[in-house]
């Protein structure tokens, strides 16, 4: 992970994470079967609750899309939105991936399920300013530059891991986050277990790649 936002003025954040994968082939960006991913995400999600209930957390259901996955081929981004559920309570995760020369960078919006409507103009706004430093940018691939082994559908439902597993169930990696505020990465699906400001100001940290100028 490279960074947050927290904006002092709203309650909502984004983390940015760059996955060195490779350069993102867009091949199958008219081939995202929305139904099918949903079924992936519900499966992985369901399989690792056992797993989650041996931990003493509780289970985490998918309910559906709140935006299926779509991609712009002139910013190439992708993006989606799933909605879930955990101890009663609706919780929602917003992914965009941004895809670049050499990886992708994650961009993971923590918010409210109702405040989603009104911060997503924000959060939108934020996404569209982003660059990557000169000479990584998506249109700046050159032949001989790594490409990855998966394309647009992996990455929806978990990248390196998923296409290792050939899009088979995974095994869920839990990270917690400060006290009870957490971010929940189970199988193939990420959601908000706590939907507060878990991250302070932008972190600091080197300079990669992958992060905005």
């Amino acid at each position: 992970m490279l960074g947050a936002l927290d904006p002092t003025n709203a309650d909502w954040s984004v983390m940015f994470t760059f996955h060195d994968l490779g350069y993102v082939k867009d091949d199958d960006k008219d081939k995202l079967d929305a139904d099918k991913l949903l079924q992936q995400f519900k499966d992985g999600t369901e399989a690792a609750n056992q797993v989650r209930a041996r931990s003493g957390n509780p289970p985490i259901h998918v309910i559906g899309w709140e935006q299926p996955p779509k991609y712009n081929e002139i910013s190439h981004n992708l993006e989606w939105a799933i909605r879930g559920t955990c101890e009663g309570r609706e919780i929602l995760n917003y992914d965009t991936r941004i895809l670049g020369r050499k990886g992708v960078m994650q961009v993971k919006l923590i918010v409210d399920p109702d405040r989603f409507a009104s911060t997503l103009p924000a959060f939108t706004n934020l996404i569209a300013n982003y660059q990557f430093q000169a000479g990584n940018s998506y249109a700046e691939y050159r032949p001989g530059d790594k490409v990855a082994k998966y394309g647009l559908a992996a990455l929806v439902v978990g990248g390196a891991a998923v296409g290792a597993a050939k899009l088979g169930l995974l095994g869920p990696l839990i990270l917690f986050f400060k006290k009870a505020w957490k971010l929940v990465v189970v199988a193939v699906v990420a959601v908000a277990a706590s939907l507060k400001k878990i991250f302070g100001r932008l972190l600091g940290g080197r300079r990669d790649p992958g992060m905005p100028q």
